[in-house]
């Protein structure tokens, strides 16, 4: 009788249904009755999004990391947290100096095992990170990202898994993340492992939506899978995981040896839950998370973005139907434009050459097709806006695409002089934690233990900037407060708060409050005096998102009185976790900069003055 464990993704049941992560007196609380449940050998406790999301709300996440994997390790349960190879833990590459760190950091706060992933499945950004985190003392779980396409075969897959076992990964990860594997295939591809590798510990990690997982589950299970992850209730099913209670009971009938589960401590636990998300984390999950849909099959979706697609796509709706009614035109609903959005995926995702829909490549493919609707529907053309991650993907440096791209592309990327790379992607980004250390040092931060502060800064500069100064905490806190608002508010015509003021480390914050289609003065949320005013032309907002004058520590923000040439990068607009930037449209100076570093904006707000 084959035994088949379990593991609790319990960040991932968060990240696939909304936008944030529960705070750390949270996670605290509910780890005992996690452990009493009985049946879980692991717990994923970190990695993907936890840390930067974290930040967003103002919460340290390192400090949420060692208090929340502590209980676990005290009782012999593993904690694991999901990696992003090349980019470690950010939407974009990293350093080698700071991938080193990322292991390291993660083994002395308390992270057990490491499931490294490439969305593009290029060994040359996995194998690395297979050797950081065993030299850390990390188990290394080095991930298949599982999608449907004509390259993705389960002989591609079997070939792969053999390339990371023979550069010595201590596990292999099926990593179906929009839950679009097919049953058989699925079976066939662990089949292939285990004759490779009789003993190697294969986990299975799939997502419920499209509805082939329960099925899945049991093909792999037969088929020689160790682990399986599973979630609770009420996060369960619909762009997360199947159901523990579910699972368990369904191997136990297949004759396989299973653990049993402490009820008691179930409905423990799913109290709990349900008590986060009336707390603050229920504001930020989109009801439609809750349900499968088949829908996602076609475009092949990840269930881990479905919960900040659903919240980036009400947002983007909202501004696409004000420029709509502005210019005489019928309103979309949101089914709409996700139906629109879904095509738009399928059309776009084999001339880009067929990257596995997983972060960051989901939200780039995504990103991508959604600024194409979103300008098609305004009568501008297909591809007009491309941000520069994504052409860094198209172009290789991220790693080689499983396909070809489509000559169209090609000869876009030609006639705007961008060159095609095949070198290892890593040689392009070049080590920079020793210029973090530096800045660390001038602003009188502590590097924290082990580096972690350090580790923090450098792998998310402008979130943590934003966590330290407390201006990421007033945003958040002035968010959540006009959901609240809009969500309890009476019906009819009742006046809703048009402003709050935010406490954050002893200084107030006023924060303007928008509902629906309002706009706050975006210079009302900083707190901070705006530049004063020059002469020149507008330069717009090409999309609602947030302002920063640069993107990472390699760049020199751009001030007043800066000479600029036309297609010269003036600063960002951060959407849907990609930089959009806001380039030259002639040469120039910079008269004004209207907005502060952070700070939300409208598509068509005046950002800066050139003249």
């Amino acid at each position: 009788m084959k035994e088949v464990k379990f593991s609790l993704v319990f960040r991932d049941m968060w990240q696939s249904a909304g936008k944030y992560q529960p705070r750390v007196d949270q996670l605290v609380k509910v780890a005992p009755a996690i452990i009493k449940m009985g049946c879980f050998d692991r717990v994923e406790t970190n990695g993907g999004g936890f840390e930067q999301v974290n930040l967003l709300y103002g919460e340290n996440p390192n400090k949420s990391v060692r208090a929340w994997t502590k209980p676990f390790h005290e009782a012999g349960i593993q904690t694991h947290m999901l990696d992003r190879a090349l980019n470690a833990l950010r939407m974009s590459p990293c350093p080698k100096d700071l991938r080193q760190l990322f292991y390291k950091v993660k083994k002395a706060q308390g992270t057990d095992i490491t499931r490294i992933f490439c969305g593009l499945n290029d060994e040359r950004n996995v194998i690395p990170s297979i050797k950081y985190a065993k030299d850390a003392g990390m188990i290394a779980q080095a991930a298949l990202c599982i999608t449907h396409s004509p390259i993705h075969t389960v002989e591609y897959y079997v070939n792969l898994a053999k390339i990371f076992i023979e550069a010595g990964a201590d596990e292999i990860c099926l990593k179906d993340m929009a839950g679009i594997g097919r049953p058989e295939s699925l079976g066939k591809i662990t089949a292939g492992i285990k004759a490779i590798k009789k003993d190697i510990i294969i986990q299975y990690h799939s997502h419920a939506g499209p509805g082939f997982n329960m099925a899945s589950i049991l093909e792999v299970c037969k088929n020689g899978c160790d682990y399986v992850d599973t979630a609770v209730a009420p996060l369960a099913w619909g762009t997360g995981h199947a159901d523990i209670i579910a699972v368990q009971e369904m191997l136990k009938d297949a004759g396989f040896k299973v653990k049993e589960i402490n009820m008691e401590a179930y409905m423990e636990v799913r109290t709990q839950v349900q008590e986060m998300m009336d707390d603050f984390l229920g504001y930020y999950i989109p009801a439609l998370n809750h349900l499968n849909n088949s829908l996602l099959i076609k475009p092949g979706l990840p269930g881990g973005m479905m919960g900040s697609l659903m919240t980036d796509l009400e947002d983007n709706l909202k501004s696409l139907n004000k420029w709509k009614v502005k210019n005489g035109q019928p309103e979309l609903t949101t089914d709409q434009l996700l139906v629109k959005l879904f095509d738009e995926v399928a059309y776009v995702w084999p001339k880009v050459g067929y990257p596995t829909l997983v972060t960051p490549f989901s939200q780039y493919v995504k990103n991508l097709a959604l600024m194409n609707v979103i300008q098609m529907e305004k009568g501008k053309e297909r591809w007009s806006m491309i941000a520069d991650n994504i052409w860094d993907m198209i172009l290789g440096k991220s790693g080689k695409l499983p396909g070809e791209v489509d000559p169209e592309i090609v000869a876009m990327a030609e006639a705007q002089g961008r060159k095609f790379e095949t070198e290892d992607p890593q040689t392009y980004y070049p080590d920079d934690l020793e210029d973090y250390k530096k800045k660390m040092q001038e602003e009188g931060w502590e590097l924290g233990e082990d580096d972690e502060e350090l580790f923090e800064y450098s792998m998310h500069p402008s979130q943590y900037e934003a966590y330290k100064s407390g201006k990421a905490k007033a945003d958040f806190e002035a968010d959540l407060a006009a959901r609240k608002a809009e969500k309890n508010a009476p019906k009819g015509d009742a006046e809703l708060p048009k402003s709050i003021t935010v406490n954050v480390g002893g200084q107030n914050y006023k924060v303007e409050i928008a509902y629906g289609n309002d706009v706050p003065d975006v210079q009302a949320s900083t707190g901070a005096a705006p530049v004063a005013m020059g002469e020149g032309e507008d330069v717009l907002a090409p999309l609602e998102g947030k302002f920063f004058l640069v993107k990472d520590n390699s760049e020199t923000p751009k001030k007043v009185g800066d000479a600029v040439k036309a297609g010269e990068v003036m600063g960002y607009i951060e959407a849907m976790k990609t930089y959009n930037a806001i380039r030259a449209d002639k040469d120039g100076v910079i008269t004004a900069i209207l907005v502060s570093n952070g700070d939300s904006v409208e598509e068509d707000d005046v950002i800066m003055k050139l003249g």
